[in-house]
């Protein structure tokens, strides 16, 4: 049976494990996978059963203390050194999303500092991948709010196009674009939402509809080379996106396709927003051109489905994400307010590190 928007947990933690929707196969099943080993969930992240970069985060936490549960040393330094070999496994399945990184230094961090036997180490680790599951759900709720004060006011309710899947599937919770819709819709400001479809794993297609239509907001989907269309028919009042790394000048990296997005909302004159957590900000990059963009297999493009699309012998081109420049972005909404993009460095002192 499939639970409401708001019972939606994409990651869980269940006694001795690690519970993940299975996000591969929705809309189509609601099922879950077990996640009881580090290796498991490392690869859960890499084939994006878990997806989204505050949801990577909040995995990556767990597999790292599953990973502690696998050592059986009681020698303190011997124990940490086999911690990092477990850290770097994990670091290795997602190289753009930053929240992967900041949780697993975290939790690193955690270990090192805790004094006492390993067996008090694991303990706080547990703890510390909980506080951080905790926190994203709060930190979510807290976007969707601060989102309200900048959303355009008009004489009737907002259209709202969005990219990608940054809802409840790619958070703790809530989400953080989809955080702005939720929050929209429960102050009654909200008509509908606009999804592209985000090839090409369609996760607009996927997975935002499928939120969407489980809370009951109305939701048209189009794909992805509509959305010029759409703004100059009149259909959109404001863009609202999510974000894997965002660098010290404003600069943020999301779902191959953002950047085009933001350019045609440009041209239309439509504000561009993007949601996202303080700790999807990378302040030690300067900007956009230091990202790391994965390139995924090219099956991906190559096929639909079980379908292939496209004659034997083409050569495939396939980046996950894109960098949108600072210029094209209204503001940054994050848990601790809405800012313009150059004043993004004035809320490094709240990052929790």
């Amino acid at each position: 049976m499939t639970p409401s928007t708001n019972q939606v947990c994409p990651v869980l933690w269940y006694q001795d494990h690690v519970r993940l929707i299975d996000q591969t196969r929705l809309p189509a099943e609601y099922t879950f996978v077990e996640i009881r080993r580090y290796e498991d969930m490392a690869h859960a992240i890499k084939t994006m059963i878990v997806r989204g970069a505050p949801a990577i985060g909040v995995a990556a936490a767990y597999g790292v203390y599953l990973g502690s549960q696998e050592i059986h040393i009681d020698d303190r330094d011997a124990f940490l050194e086999r911690l990092e070999a477990v850290a770097q496994q994990l670091r290795e399945t997602r190289p753009t999303a930053v929240n992967l990184f900041w949780a697993i230094e975290r939790m690193l961090r955690v270990a090192r500092q805790t004094v006492g036997p390993v067996s008090q180490i694991k303990a706080a680790l547990l703890e510390t991948a909980q506080q951080i599951h905790a926190e994203d759900l709060q930190t979510c709720q807290a976007i969707g709010d601060h989102g309200l004060s900048v959303l355009p006011s008009t004489p009737d309710k907002l259209r709202l196009l969005t990219h990608c899947n940054a809802g409840a599937l790619a958070t703790a919770g809530y989400g953080t674009a989809l955080g702005v819709v939720r929050s929209a819709w429960r102050e009654g400001r909200l008509e509908r939402v606009y999804a592209d479809e985000t090839r090409p794993r369609l996760q607009g297609a996927k997975l935002t509809t499928w939120e969407c239509v489980q809370e009951g907001i109305p939701v048209t989907l189009i794909t992805d080379n509509m959305a010029a269309h759409c703004m100059k028919q009149g259909l959109i009042d404001v863009v609202v996106v999510g974000a894997d790394r965002i660098t010290a000048n404003g600069d943020a990296a999301n779902k191959i396709g953002t950047y085009s997005l933001a350019l045609v909302a440009k041209a239309h004159n439509i504000p561009f927003f993007v949601a996202a957590p303080l700790s999807t900000v990378d302040f030690s990059l300067s900007d956009g051109s230091q990202i790391p963009i994965e390139e995924r297999d090219p099956t991906e493009i190559a096929q639909v489905g079980e379908t292939v699309i496209c004659p034997a012998g083409v050569e495939f081109y396939n980046p996950a994400f894109d960098v949108t420049p600072a210029s094209l972005i209204t503001g940054i909404i994050t848990e601790h307010g809405v800012v313009a993009p150059e004043k993004l460095v004035q809320l490094q002192a709240q990052q929790v590190v």
